[in-house]
């Protein structure tokens, strides 16, 4: 059983204060309301998610963070009388009369009047009053309000609603065509002077009514306003700045992308993990910067002792004996698929032709995982160099050998007994190796490269599969940054002027300061540390979709599916892309005379993220989260339909999950 009371504290403390609401009487008012009454059936366990739900009659309830924003827009204060237009399930009515002395809330959809005026009544908000009507005409036999909130988006401010507001009230409502609302805040500070004040970008259903739209989705009459001057809308914005990209084959898809060159580090994103096309972008854009500009370095979201028995046959170094062939684990399709394979194949033949191995680009894993991978590759390396060291590590890593198999059960026993069991023995044999290594990288320096970060990575994943089990962003952190660190000692292995080619999940290379994960949830990512670190020396370039086929999982380690992948919300960054009508095409987000996008982009939408698990019966929650794009990425490429990548051999390895507990 839930416990609603708990996940409404979070919600209040995560999705709302963390991202500005500061109304302390907004704040007690959400954390008294209980959304989950007020939710579609079925749908409870969402209630506290940051996200519009479906309820009755095909309409929404609004995200959390919207109502409270609107209604600390509106500055409700005790003893206030409010109106409200469009009270769908009642939840907003509701928390405003935690504030307010009286509210009047006007449903056009007579089920749900009925429904909102019930949930009043059960929970005794005798403060509250539903009705049935044209909320576009307000309550004049009852004005004025000292507030006026409205749940649906108009061509323009209703006349009705301005006079209906008392001098010094405020009337929030949101405003503008369908897809380019602005949440417009309307101030009366006289009997006959009004200001407005945009507050940002907004996606509400539409405001039907004689001062709204018609059900055909034309201005009413009463509402016209003849010779207004239009503005661009958000998506001809963007068609006006994307350049078109050509196919894969054509070199000049690769040289769109030079003005990246001059980066240290160029990380490549993708909007789900099972996207041919966003492969196929990237391994053009790869081999373009490999082959022109000097990059030595392909660093990606894979287990580092997978990606090391790759790097030796991309770099034509002897291969290791008894090691099982790399990305055996679920999800194979990630990296054991024809557009991966196509792309080693031409990195061994570029390389082939490039003797001195320094100058070769290699092929490296940043991820965590594969624990039992990375021992067997310590031991094997201490065998080669050190037999003496190999016993001793042996002895120490024998503390995780019953948990090889399947690592997250150690991090359950951990947490049971009280105790990190294995650290200390990880964390000292990460030392022994560190400190021998001048004599271990005189015998060869690739080697010892490859030893020491598999020692890094046994280290940080006993603490990984410990603190997961506590929640919270720790373990997703410890992940990224030992990723980032990955990178760090990539560059510093290959000296001063090395240059990466990082390919992961947008999640990972979008910064995470923008976004939900960051501005809710105290999560960090690579592409974060990467700008810390080394400031316009990296460049981040998301990838985005609005439609198509995807390789994907319903439930872990699970068989790849082939799904359909739903087109994009219109409240999404997506949508927006989508409807620009051009496809494919690069949007240079930092490029001159983009100052305008930047700012319409820089209103925050909705983003969707795809990993290895997809559920599009529940994408609005499961999938999306709210950015701003454009702090978010350097640039952005689009594939308006794309299709799933192809696998190769099994689909898949009965076994320790690669990316779990996360499928980003």
């Amino acid at each position: 059983m839930a416990d609603f009371d708990a996940l409404r504290d979070r919600m209040v403390d995560i999705h709302l204060a963390r991202r500005g609401i500061r109304d302390e009487r907004v704040l007690a008012a959400m954390r008294a309301v209980p959304r989950e009454r007020f939710v579609g059936e079925g749908l409870e366990e969402f209630a506290y998610e940051d996200s519009a739900l479906p309820i009755e009659d095909e309409q929404t309830i609004s995200q959390p963070y919207i109502v409270a924003a609107m209604i600390e827009a509106a500055e409700i204060a005790p003893g206030d009388r409010v109106l409200e237009v469009g009270a769908g399930s009642g939840y907003a009515a509701a928390v405003i009369g935690r504030i307010a002395c009286e509210v009047i809330a006007i449903e056009r959809h007579a089920r749900l009047g009925k429904l909102a005026a019930a949930r009043m009544a059960s929970l005794g908000y005798d403060n509250v009053d539903i009705r049935v009507g044209d909320g576009t005409r307000g309550s004049p036999e009852e004005a004025p309000f000292d507030a006026i909130l409205v749940a649906a988006g108009g061509p323009s401010v209703p006349e009705s609603l301005r006079e209906q507001l008392a001098v010094g009230g405020h009337l929030i409502i949101p405003v503008g065509d369908p897809g380019d609302q602005k949440l417009c805040k309307v101030s009366r500070v006289s009997e006959d002077c009004f200001e407005t004040e945009n507050l940002g970008a907004v996606m509400f259903v539409p405001l039907i009514g004689a001062q709204g739209w018609r059900e055909d989705g034309s201005r009413a009459a009463s509402n016209h306003v003849p010779g207004a001057a239009r503005q661009l809308s958000l998506p001809e914005m963007i068609g006006e700045a994307a350049e078109p990209l050509p196919a894969f084959d054509d070199p000049a898809f690769g040289t769109s992308f030079d003005r990246f060159a001059g980066r240290r580090v160029v990380m490549l994103g993708e909007a789900s993990h099972g996207t041919s096309e966003f492969y196929q972008a990237r391994a053009a854009i790869t081999r373009h910067l490999v082959a022109h500009h000097g990059f030595t370095i392909v660093a990606v979201e894979a287990d580092w002792p997978d990606a090391a028995t790759v790097d030796r046959y991309v770099r034509h170094r002897p291969a290791r004996e008894g090691i099982e062939p790399p990305f055996q684990r679920f999800p194979t399709w990630m990296w054991r698929n024809t557009d991966v394979a196509n792309l080693i194949e031409w990195m061994r033949n570029h390389n082939g032709a490039i003797p001195d191995m320094a100058r070769r680009a290699g092929f490296h894993g940043l991820d965590i995982y594969n624990m039992s991978g990375s021992i067997g590759a310590v031991l094997d390396y201490l065998d080669r160099v050190d037999p003496e060291a190999a016993a001793v590590a042996r002895e120490r890593y024998g503390c995780l050998t019953p948990w090889q198999r399947n690592p997250a059960t150690y991090g359950r026993a951990a947490l049971s007994r009280g105790y990190a069991e294995c650290e200390a023995a990880v964390i000292a044999q990460c030392r022994d190796l560190f400190g021998k290594r001048l004599d271990y990288a005189r015998a060869d320096g690739d080697d010892f490269l490859d030893a020491a970060q598999n020692a890094r990575l046994i280290a940080s994943a006993e603490r990984y599969y410990r603190v997961m089990y506590y929640g919270g962003a720790e373990s997703w952190n410890l992940r990224d940054t030992h990723m980032f660190e990955t990178l760090e000692n990539l560059l510093d292995a290959r000296g001063p002027d090395a240059k990466a080619i990082v390919w992961a999940h947008n999640s990972h290379i979008g910064d995470a300061r923008h976004t939900d994960m960051g501005m809710a949830r105290g999560e960090l990512n690579i592409g974060q540390l990467a700008r810390e670190r080394w400031g316009e020396g990296a460049a981040l370039i998301g990838f985005g979709t609005h439609t198509g086929t995807v390789a994907a999982a319903t439930d872990w380690d699970g068989d790849m599916e082939v799904k359909r992948v739903n087109p994009s919300r219109p409240d999404s960054y997506e949508r927006q892309f989508h409807d620009s009508g051009r496809n494919p095409f690069l949007l240079d987000l930092r490029a001159e005379g983009n100052e305008a996008l930047r700012r319409r982009l820089a209103e925050p939408l909705l983003e969707r993220f795809i990993g290895v698990i997809y559920r599009p019966e529940t994408e609005l929650w499961s999938h999306y989260s709210q950015a701003i794009l454009p702090e978010q990425f350097d640039a952005f490429v689009w594939f308006d339909e794309t299709r799933a990548v192809t696998p190769l051999g099994p689909e898949h390895h009965r076994g320790m999950p690669e990316t779990y507990p996360f499928g980003e």
